[in-house]
């Protein structure tokens, strides 16, 4: 009987020891998947707290654990709103990581826990929802008056789609319809993940109008110089054919996933991937190659105009605020440079304006904000995507299934994560917005909602656009 006692007592001391020991490997050297977990709570809950001005419970449950990744339904946050950071661990100890909010540039994930550069005088940000304007018609103000038959169009959760946040539906340069999902406004800034891309190229298209990037432009990055990279050009990104590795799984710990939420130089990491095909020879989606583009007009911006402060505050200066994008906060890397791939928070409204702009060409009230041509490149196909991406970081509608046919062949979109389009159609005058939160899309096709809309008769889309003249 004492040795079937002894034997007990050693088991249980064997397991404490185990228990021990996998707590203090889990707290000295955390799985790097635990901690791209930690890395992507953090930085959702911090955005969303600090600059959509959510209820960060909310956030956790439904952004972060709702989507189905059962690890992260053990992650837990504090939120410390005097220091503006957010703190994220399985059971808040375990593989843990951070993101902090500076005002005007977003939240930061700190992988290294480190506190992110000092960076000077940020960019001043209007608050959402900024009530100048308020008696005229957008986009001069924010009044709409929303059409019936698009508003009929709008209520129809099958077409608007599950998780949605957010439609705003644009025809002749007015909102004609809008909606929103429970607990979402028109002053709710929204993330766009990857129609992030769309807007960055934006920034390089106000460069390359003043002559100071060209799509042609190689040896980019000084530690390529006498390697075959050093062939990469700009339009090689920037079409997704830079012939660099990067691997775009998000189910696992990879290159993206890593970038987003382990590393803080992202530009760095990406830059010293390997070529693994000649540039212009594939394609390749990588949220990489955009980060990188960021870096290297900032560069462009910061070597010649003031620095750091000059590049950050510049998508302000040359692009938000020409069009009125009152809302947008485009967030950095720990090091200080814009996550071009994936970081703009703005409005529906906001993100509408960026897609008018794109409908006319580039042109906002009569000043050329794009270079001419520069547009008809989000609609021309890339080289080797099969006619699906293009050669400035947008998307081409599949001309197959339920919505073949219904839109016009000058569609294009910017298209994001989780569901988020912008569909411009610059021939039917016509931009329709989808925000939400629908993992994997299911069953449903952003495209169905615009579709739709393109295909109702001109009359329906704009019966009430001149029914006054407020604003005008």
């Amino acid at each position: 009987m004492r040795s079937v006692v002894r034997a007990a007592k050693f088991v249980c001391l064997l397991v404490i020891l185990l228990i021990a020991a996998a707590g203090l490997w889990l707290t000295l050297m955390p799985p790097e998947l635990l901690r791209v977990g930690s890395g992507y709570a953090a930085k959702m809950v911090c955005s969303n707290v600090f600059i959509a001005g959510r209820n960060p419970d909310e956030v956790l449950a439904v952004d972060v654990q709702a989507p189905g990744n059962p690890l992260l339904k053990l992650m837990r946050v504090s939120v410390d709103r005097e220091a503006r950071r957010v703190h994220a661990g399985f059971f808040w100890l375990l593989g843990g990581n951070e993101a902090v909010y500076r005002e005007g540039l977003g939240c930061t994930v700190r992988p290294d826990g480190k506190a992110p550069p000092a960076i000077g005088v940020a960019p001043v940000v209007a608050a959402a929802g900024d009530p100048d304007g308020a008696d005229l018609l957008w986009p001069e103000g924010q009044k709409v008056f929303p059409n019936e038959s698009v508003m009929t169009v709008l209520s129809d959760p099958a077409l608007t789609g599950p998780g949605m946040r957010a439609v705003v539906v644009v025809k002749g340069g007015r909102v004609v319809g809008e909606a929103y999902g429970e607990g979402f406004s028109a002053s709710t800034p929204l993330i766009g993940w990857s129609m992030t891309k769309t807007v960055n190229a934006a920034i390089i298209g106000t460069l390359i109008r003043d002559g100071r990037m060209a799509l042609a432009d190689r040896d980019l990055v000084a530690a390529w110089r006498g390697s075959a990279r050093a062939t990469i050009t700009l339009a090689n990104l920037l079409a997704m054919e830079s012939g660099l590795e990067f691997n775009e799984d998000y189910g696992t710990v990879a290159d993206v996933t890593r970038m987003l939420f382990l590393e803080s130089d992202m530009a760095r990491f990406v830059a010293d991937k390997p070529l693994v095909s000649a540039p212009g020879s594939a394609f390749n989606y990588s949220s990489g190659t955009s980060t990188l583009v960021s870096k290297l007009w900032m560069e462009a911006i910061g070597t010649r105009s003031g620095g750091r402060t000059a590049a950050l505050s510049y998508p302000r200066r040359a692009l938000f605020d020409p069009i009125g994008m009152k809302s947008a906060v485009m967030e950095t890397d720990a090091e200080g440079t814009f996550v071009g791939s994936s970081y703009l928070y703005a409005t529906a409204r906001d993100w509408a304006r960026f897609g008018l702009l794109l409908s006319h060409d580039g042109v906002w009230n009569g000043n050329r904000i794009l270079p001419e041509g520069f547009v008809a490149l989000m609609q021309t196909p890339n080289g080797h995507s099969g006619g699906r991406f293009t050669q400035m970081q947008t998307w081409l509608p599949s001309r197959d299934g339920a919505v073949k046919g219904r839109m016009p062949p000058d569609t294009f979109y910017l298209s994001g994560h989780d569901g988020q389009t912008v569909a411009v159609m610059p021939s039917l005058d016509l931009v329709v917005v989808r925000m939400g939160l629908t993992p994997g899309y299911g069953n449903y096709d952003p495209g169905f909602l615009a579709g739709t809309l393109a295909a109702m008769p001109a009359g329906a889309l704009t019966g009430m656009l001149n029914a006054t003249a407020v604003g005008r």
